[in-house]
């Protein structure tokens, strides 16, 4: 089977609009500010961290089919035409088969709960054009359609980790020839149901909000970021397999740090929820990315950050390969491992 190439990446997240702003808020490791968000018959705002407006909007975000959709598409379509590039032309132009893997937790929250609030109010004048934007694979459809695309195009949602099981799937649809490359794509919004909710897992947790994406190919020869070295297996939260349990069978398949290796992990920087894959690393002496400690917590997208700024430190930073470390939420402990290209 020929490697799986990481052609590129792209971001959109609370540190602004591309890679280089993740990048530039992860190299000053200062936790990005928080705003307050309005929760509906609280005093109290809750507090997160949103995408900021963009400066130059993506001239992606123009296509017509995009008129009427919300903040989660367009991240989705931003950070998936980053990481494309120039090849976005060629899947257009159909020279190149993708396929599309849109990761999601909440999904299209905002929309949902909008409707809801006006169904409340007043029935008769609740919006029907909102329903498209109520459904998990909106945005994966909405992006096939910009990219003129007619091969797989999926939506798995689940906890943080349905991302690393989305690069997965994508590297084996090259592998088998269904595709010649694949976007995965992490997602998540703003809204205050799931910041409210977020509390429940611990009240120091901050939402953000955005998507991340990497662009995968088997094609050699041309610029590439990194390889995929692996993707781990999942290990489930079950009554016999507790997280910390989970946390190390997921280290255990991943190699021991040496030099010029940098570990992308999920601590948000809490302690009592960052025990478990604390321990599981404890032999980790090299550096790490603390993308949510920095951007908060965003599911899918955040563990599409860390594998950005795992390919990215590979690029950019000269490191040797990047080890990824997703403790998700409520389903799974999974990893990934990239590392240089001789390309």
């Amino acid at each position: 089977m020929s490697a799986i190439l990481i052609r590129g990446i792209g971001a959109v997240s609370p540190a602004g609009w591309g890679v280089p702003a993740l990048r530039d808020a992860l190299e000053k490791e200062i936790a990005l500010p928080t705003q307050p968000i309005v929760r509906p018959g609280w005093t109290q705002p809750l507090l997160n961290r949103p995408v900021p407006p963009c400066t130059t909007r993506p001239a992606c975000l123009s296509y017509p089919r995009l008129r009427r959709t919300g903040a989660l598409t367009h991240h989705v379509v931003a950070s998936a035409f980053e990481a494309m590039g120039e090849d976005a032309a060629k899947i257009q132009a159909g020279k190149i088969r993708i396929g599309i893997i849109v990761c999601l937790m909440a999904g299209n929250v905002a929309y949902s709960r909008r409707f809801y609030e006006e169904t409340l109010r007043d029935p008769a004048s609740a919006s029907p054009m909102i329903f498209p934007e109520t459904v998990f694979n909106a945005p994966a459809s909405h992006l096939a359609a910009c990219l003129n695309s007619t091969q797989a195009t999926h939506t798995i949602v689940g906890d943080d980790g349905t991302f690393l099981q989305g690069v997965a799937l994508g590297a084996d649809w090259i592998a088998n020839g269904q595709v010649d490359s694949a976007v995965v794509i992490g997602a998540e919004e703003m809204d205050w149901i799931v910041a409210d909710a977020l509390r429940l897992f611990h009240p120091q947790t901050i939402h953000g909000a955005g998507a991340g994406a990497l662009y995968l190919t088997a094609t050699p020869g041309e610029p590439t970021l990194a390889k995929l070295n692996c993707v781990t297996d999942s290990f489930l939260f079950t009554a016999d397999q507790s997280r910390a349990d989970a946390a190390r069978n997921m280290r255990a398949q991943l190699p021991s740090c040496v030099l010029r290796e940098v570990l992308c992990p999920s601590t948000q920087g809490i302690s009592k929820l960052d025990a478990p894959e604390h321990h599981a690393w404890l032999d980790w002496q090299g550096p790490r990315r603390l993308t949510r400690t920095v951007l908060g917590q965003a599911f899918a997208a955040s563990a599409a950050w860390q594998c950005v700024a795992a390919c990215d430190a590979i690029q950019c930073a000269a490191f040797s390969a990047a080890n990824v470390s997703v403790l998700g939420v409520n389903q799974q402990a999974i990893g990934a491992r990239f590392a240089r290209t001789a390309f």
